[in-house]
Formats: C-alpha cells, sequence, structure tokens
C-alpha cells in the first residue's frame, strides 16, 4: 500500500528532492554563481514532469487513505502550473542576472512553492490542503521581498506575510469548525455529512470561513488588499509569476474544496461564490482606471479576472468548472505575453512602469505593439481573440445554472474594464510624442514569449489547441 502510495506522488517528491539537492549543491560549491545553472535546470524540470503528467496519467486514484487525489483535474492543473512556472523562470533569468537578484534561493524557493501548488490541487483532506497552502506561501512570502535593498520590496513581502497570516487563521478556524460539526477532515467524508441540500449551521460557518481563507488566495474582493502593493513592490519577474502559476492553484483548490467537501450543497456557497465573482469584477474594473503604474494596474486587472473566473465556479455544475479552467488556462498565457512586455521596458538600464513612456511606442517597435495591442484586446474580450471566447465560456455557464444576473453584470464589467486596456493602446498608436524613450530590447527570450502568447490569442480558436477538451474531461472528474 505504502509502495502505490508514493507512486501517486512520485511527481511531487521528485520535484521535492531536486530541490533540496539544488539547495545543498549551491550551499556548498559556488552558491549564487549557480543561480544561472538552476534556473534553467529548474524549468527543465518542470517541463519534464508537465509532460510526464500530461501523458502518462490516467484515470482516478487516490493515496494515503484518500487525502491526496490524482484525477484529471488535478492533473490538467498540474501541467498549467508546471508549464507557467517553467515560462515565468525562463523568462526571469536575464533579468534578475542584470539587477544582482539571481541569488540561487531564486530558482529553489520556486520549486518549493510548486510542489506546495501540486499538492494543493490534489488535496482530499483538509490537513493536505493547508500543508500545500502553506508550503506554497512561505516560499513566496520570501521571494516577494528578494530585492533586499528596495524599501518597496520588503514592504511588498511584509504585507504579504501579515495579509496571508491572516487568511491563512480564517482558514483554519474554518476548517476547525468543519471538523468539530462534520467529525472528519476528509473531503470524501465532508460531503456525506452536507448531503441532500442539508448543512447545519456550524458546518456553514465553517465553509464561509475556508471561502474566505482562500478568497485571499485568488484575490478576491474583500480580500484583495494585499495585490498592488505586492504587485508593485515585488520584482517584476516574481509579480509575473504571482500573477500565474498560484492563481491556476489557488482556484483549484477552490474548485476541489467546494465540489469534493461541499458538492451537496451547492446553493449555499454559490451564492457567496457569486457574490465575490461580482464584486471583484467590478472594483477591479473601477480601480484600474486611474493606474498609472502597469504593474498596480495588472494587479487590478488580476482581480478582475479572478471575479470571471469564480463566476464559472458559482455556477456550480461541470459546466462551470470547465469554463473556469478553460478562463485560467487563456489568462494565464496572456499574462506571460503581457509581462514579458513589462520586462522589456527599460530606460537606460532601469525598469520603467508608467504606462506614459509607450507613448508613441508602435512608431519605434511596431512588431512588440502589435503583440501588445493583440494580448490587451484578449484581455478585454474584443472578439475574436481567444480571451472573447474565455469570457463567453463562463458567462454561458452563469446563465445555464440560473444566474442570469451575474452573467449581465459580468458584460457591464467587462465593458468598463476594456478601458484601461484601450487605454496603453492609445498610447502607443496615438499618444504624444514622449520627450525620452524607452531603450530597444534586443532580448529573443522576452521578444519570443511575447510573440508566442500573442500568436495563441489569434490562433487558439481551433479547439484552444486541446485545451478545451481537456478541461471538459477534467472537470467531469471533479464534478462527478
Amino acid at each position: 500500500m505504502i509502495q502505490a502510495d508514493l507512486n501517486i506522488i512520485l511527481p511531487e517528491i521528485i520535484l521535492s528532492l531536486f530541490a533540496i539537492g539544488a539547495l545543498l549543491g549551491a550551499v556548498y560549491t559556488s552558491k549564487d554563481k549557480m543561480g544561472p545553472v538552476l534556473v534553467w535546470a529548474t524549468a527543465a524540470v518542470f517541463l519534464a514532469l508537465a509532460l510526464w503528467i500530461g501523458v502518462s496519467g490516467e484515470g482516478t486514484n487516490a493515496a494515503f487513505g484518500g487525502m491526496f487525489v490524482d484525477d484529471a483535474f488535478s492533473r490538467f492543473a498540474k501541467v498549467a502550473i508546471l508549464l507557467s512556472s517553467a515560462a515565468v523562470l525562463v523568462m526571469s533569468q536575464e533579468y534578475m542576472q542584470r539587477k544582482g537578484l539571481l541569488r540561487f534561493e531564486y530558482p529553489v524557493l520556486v520549486a518549493l512553492s510548486v510542489v506546495g501548488m501540486m499538492v494543493m490541487v490534489s488535496a482530499g483532506d483538509l490537513m493536505t490542503l493547508y500543508m500545500g497552502l502553506e508550503l506554497q506561501s512561505l516560499a513566496l512570502y520570501v521571494v516577494a521581498s528578494l530585492r533586499r535593498d528596495s524599501a518597496r520590496s520588503t514592504e511588498a513581502g511584509l504585507k504579504y506575510f501579515v495579509l496571508g497570516a491572516l487568511s491563512s487563521g480564517l482558514l483554519l478556524y474554518g476548517a476547525s469548525l468543519t471538523y468539530g460539526y462534520a467529525g472528519t477532515t476528509l473531503f470524501s467524508d465532508i460531503i456525506q455529512t452536507a448531503t441532500k441540500g442539508h448543512i447545519s449551521i456550524g458546518l456553514l460557518f465553517g465553509l464561509v470561513f475556508i471561502i474566505s481563507g482562500l478568497a485571499f488566495k485568488v484575490s478576491a474582493v474583500p480580500f484583495h488588499m494585499w495585490t498592488p502593493d505586492v504587485y508593485e513592490g515585488a520584482p517584476t519577474p516574481v509579480t509575473a509569476f504571482f500573477a500565474t502559476a498560484p492563481k491556476i492553484a489557488a482556484m483549484g483548490l477552490f474548485a476541489r474544496v467546494l465540489h469534493d467537501a461541499f458538492g451537496g450543497v451547492v446553493s449555499d456557497w454559490s451564492q457567496v461564490i457569486a457574490l465575490l465573482s461580482l464584486v471583484s469584477m467590478f472594483l477591479g474594473a473601477f480601480a484600474a482606471i486611474g493606474q498609472t503604474n502597469i504593474k498596480r494596474l495588472m494587479a487590478f486587472s488580476s482581480i478582475a479576472h479572478m471575479g470571471y473566473a469564480l463566476m464559472g465556479l458559482a455556477a456550480g455544475t461541470v459546466l462551470g468548472v470547465e469554463a473556469m479552467l478553460v478562463y485560467m488556462a487563456i489568462y494565464v498565457t496572456m499574462n506571460i505575453g503581457t509581462f514579458a512586455f513589462i520586462l522589456s521596458m527599460e530606460k537606460d538600464g532601469q525598469a520603467v512602469t508608467d504606462i506614459g513612456a509607450l507613448n508613441q511606442y508602435a512608431k519605434r517597435e511596431p512588431g512588440k505593439a502589435l503583440a501588445m495591442l493583440i494580448l490587451l484586446f484578449s484581455m478585454a474580450g474584443v472578439p475574436p481573440m481567444v480571451g472573447f471566447f474565455g469570457k463567453l465560456y463562463v458567462l454561458r455557464a452563469a446563465y445555464e445554472a440560473g444566474l442570469a444576473w451575474l452573467a449581465v453584470a459580468g458584460v457591464i464589467a467587462s465593458v468598463i474594464g476594456a478601458y484601461y486596456y484601450l487605454r496603453i493602446v492609445y498610447y502607443m498608436y496615438f499618444g504624444e510624442e514622449p520627450d525620452e524613450t524607452l531603450d530597444k530590447s534586443n532580448s529573443p527570450v522576452l521578444w519570443g514569449f511575447l510573440v508566442a502568447s500573442a500568436a495563441i490569442m489569434v490562433l487558439g480558436l481551433i479547439n484552444l489547441f486541446g485545451v478545451e477538451g481537456a478541461a471538459a474531461a477534467a472537470a467531469a472528474t471533479l464534478v462527478n
């Protein structure tokens, strides 16, 4: 039995051993000189594991008495987490090295946080959930404040840590209430006590506290207050990481808890998720309008996008989970390309984050401006970009689940949010002639990710490169 359990968690074991080996190897050799090598090695391990999980995984398997679940849903999320993490690591290598931030701990911490994310999406027990969540969070607290000589970076790490501790407290309190009233921490047993639409008041309070703790991790309003400051203060590659893999893991865990543990009382949690979705969409849309710092703008954009993803989750159906997974895959792809562009925004070797610096950018670099225009149109939900169909998926799921009011609100919020995306396009093509222009970026890596992401937004209409089918299979495994 133990051997079978270990085989199920073998990807997590391999990645953990790699992180430990990399840490020991760097400490006892050249330390920070190993940074670039470890970045590429870690990215290679991520890609190899993603390929292995995507190709070899089949069926539904449970380890350690159901505490760890390996199914199509977890495999879909893990592949997305590993691929996005590898992309961000590769993108960040040159930037971090040039800024003197590429310490050997950076790829090791990213690897450990990815282990936590993989455990999160496979959690079948409240204890497994918390272990994965904290492993991810503790690593992210450190990388947020990686720039030790920057007050903003230190502030970002501290805010993330303090507010993260608060969310962990809420989550733990909810877990203790759930255990107290259900008598178990296993999701498969909790759902037996919350079936046929009946749930005790104590268990309901436990559910609300768990939702509150998880809402922090996805930057849902009103637990979003850390996001703008952390996105702005953290080094840009770290911000890119925050905006991709952890969001998939948190949304995957959200869906796992709600459907595996509380799937029998959808009506009780659907209205809470719908409210979180509504306020997140509108706050993200309105708050981003006045932003001039592109990293803060992306923070509020992230809040709004999580609102749309939560709309799919609020439906409480197989179609809703499928829509959420497709939306998250599209969202992460858009963010990788967008942050590749942001990483290239420099003047005299210094990072530039003011969107006013993009005035007349299309005249100097028309190719990059066009790629960024495609990504911005996709994020705004302008057809025929793939981002439009991502929003269409979640809107349809909400409408078919009887949440027509939420779907209508989503359309209104999308129209409002289009303003700040199109404003960047206006600056790039029609803005005033700037006093100083941005340096031309000659990084083939950043150029490659930017163009590839933009191409997917145009060419991915053909079944979204198979993502749609994989998400449908994953959703069916989770909900059924």
